[in-house]
């Protein structure tokens, strides 16, 4: 038993955050019950590694937030995290610069907060927060939706998908569904290419490091059962189809 396999609500750097493969142990963030009582909270910061690895903020058994898939460089909003070594599927940070003391804390609001220490002031100095908006949240919008949060309503249906009733169309309600304007074919159908977006939950997508996007297209032309294939070209994720 060592201490920083259980890391409670900090983090330090060089610290291991997720699976260790020989064990089985995952190490993960837990809050504080409130900001003055230090016994376990609801709230849990944990690495996910069905499909490829992503941190998801839960709140016992609910997801309110996920980072978006690691794309073999980073995760978009957080701290900059490398992989650990082959014995493990963990994540951590690094300070490169000498005699600087720092630490990631999850709040009991469940933002992950980064500081450093001032020596001036004897403090720590709040370096970088997340935030959560409501864009963030986990499942704002129905499948086949999008967020915006400079509009209002702020759910909106992808291209070549429509709400399946108007009254859906102007509601803020995230249950709103959206539903093709045509059935898939296999003939003569297109890709999309979505820009801005994060990368979706990726527990039920085929992982094909072997292809390029060329095959892929080819690959799902063949079968209209096929929703979604992610491929990694390079360590960057290249495409969601």
């Amino acid at each position: 038993w060592q201490s920083f396999d259980y890391p409670t609500d900090t983090l330090l750097p060089n610290m291991k955050l997720g699976l260790d493969l020989k064990t089985g142990h995952n190490r993960f963030l837990r809050s504080w019950r409130n900001s003055y009582d230090p016994l376990s909270g609801y709230l849990f910061f944990k690495l996910e590694i069905q499909g490829l690895p992503e941190f998801y903020l839960w709140k016992i058994n609910t997801p309110g937030f996920r980072s978006g898939p690691w794309d073999g460089i980073r995760f978009s909003g957080l701290p900059d995290m490398e992989r650990w070594n082959l014995f493990d599927i963990v994540y951590t940070f690094r300070v490169t610069t000498p005699n600087v003391y720092s630490r990631l804390t999850m709040t009991t609001g469940g933002l992950l907060q980064l500081s450093t220490w001032k020596e001036t002031t004897l403090e720590w100095n709040m370096f970088w927060i997340s935030s959560i908006g409501e864009c963030d949240i986990y499942g704002r919008c129905s499948p086949y939706g999008y967020c915006d949060p400079s509009t209002s309503p702020v759910c909106h249906c992808i291209k070549g998908f429509e709400p399946r009733s108007p009254q859906e169309g102007v509601s803020r309600d995230a249950s709103a569904e959206c539903v093709r304007k045509t059935q898939l074919s296999c003939i003569g159908d297109e890709f999309l290419l979505l820009r801005n977006m994060k990368l979706p939950d990726t527990k039920g997508v085929i992982v094909d490091k072997r292809i390029g996007l060329k095959e892929c297209e080819e690959r799902c032309f063949k079968d209209c059962n096929l929703q979604r294939m992610l491929i990694r070209i390079s360590k960057m994720v290249g495409r969601v189809v």
